[in-house]
């Protein structure tokens, strides 16, 4: 056997965890193997968890079972020691800061808050954290915490969170089948023609050279085009303020039908009227100007949502006012 100086050695028995059972149960039931053990074994890759899969390491009541298999409730499944990298451990040991946010709408399927800016829904791409990982740490009793959706970190309004894997699902395929309504407000700069009222353009997303991604209108003929319809509808507008440097403005109303990333704030940008404070698709001399007079975000807001309750199937309708930095900042009209 080949000793190489300065290798680690190899995990001895007792440096992992002990092989461990968990039963499924009824919120589970259904989800197929390789996401039960995705969420299970936090922090393992999921190449490795499906490594383990095939070495016939994970059982299903002692049985070998496959990546797709579904598992039930009540079904016992055999989870192996796994090595957990030390960043993951780190993480572990300091978990995200248990936090609240203001609730809209919760009973025993579903919670809805109203998100502040400036937090990312979860964690990843440079954020230790975000809503999920604080809202489950706050409540340590729940069993289930899952986002049925996402809204950009900057901004603000209603965010659905699943209570049950069951009302995940079905809210989830509402807002794939498009049966949900959401409406949000954006105050973009200059004035909205009033007859401007569908915007139907194609959406390519890329990377940067640094990374970052990045979203641009494309053409009907681009093969990574993804067709995106956006509705808008003008609530008011505000004359120009010379003296603090500001444009006309325009309060809209966007209602999406496609929930594409970024789909507002390059639909809107595409048609020379980006979102105030907007710092990757706006105006980047008036978001300096507006940083002067403290509007230091980005003015979108998911302002209103309905879809059909996952249990009952009543239609519910959301509204989440604006925030007061928002609502402060608008001005009288034109």
């Amino acid at each position: 056997m080949k000793h190489i100086i300065g290798a680690k050695p190899p995990a001895t028995p007792a440096e992992l965890p002990a092989a461990r059972i968990v039963e499924v149960d009824a919120d589970s039931s259904g989800q197929r193997l390789d996401n039960f053990l995705i969420r299970h074994l936090k922090g393992v890759p999921k190449t490795h968890v499906y490594r383990i899969i095939r070495s016939g390491e994970v059982r299903i009541n002692k049985g070998r079972a496959s990546a797709d298999t579904r598992v039930e409730a009540g079904d016992r499944v055999r989870l192996p020691p796994v090595r957990v990298s030390d960043k993951v451990a780190e993480k572990a040991e300091r978990p995200a800061p248990a936090r609240e946010f203001p609730v809209l709408l919760e009973d025993e399927h579903l919670i809805a808050i109203d998100k502040p800016a400036g937090v990312a829904v979860h964690g990843g791409s440079g954020v230790s954290f975000g809503v999920i990982e604080q809202l489950r740490q706050a409540r340590p009793q729940a069993k289930f915490l899952e986002l049925v959706h996402r809204l950009d970190r900057e901004t603000s309004g209603i965010l659905l969170v699943a209570k049950k894997r069951s009302a995940l699902t079905h809210l989830q395929d509402q807002f794939r089948e498009r049966e949900t309504g959401k409406t949000y407000l954006a105050l973009v700069t200059g004035a909205w023609p009033a007859n401007k009222k569908v915007i139907d353009l194609p959406l390519h997303k890329y990377l940067q050279a640094d990374g970052e991604r990045r979203v641009r209108v494309t053409t009907a003929d681009d093969p990574d085009g993804m067709r995106s319809i956006t509705l808008v509808k003008v609530r008011s507008t505000a004359a120009p303020r010379p003296d603090q440097g500001l444009p006309a403005m325009s309060l809209l109303e966007v209602t999406i039908k496609t929930g594409r990333t970024h789909q507002i704030r390059v639909h809107l940008a595409s048609q020379g009227h980006p979102i105030v404070g907007d710092d990757k698709y706006g105006d980047f001399d008036l978001n300096k100007r507006l940083q002067k007079l403290s509007m230091k975000r980005m003015f979108l807001h998911a302002w209103r949502l309905q879809f059909n309750h996952p249990a009952s199937g009543e239609r519910i309708a959301l509204h989440a006012e604006l925030p007061a930095e928002l609502a402060a900042f608008l001005p009288g009209p034109a």
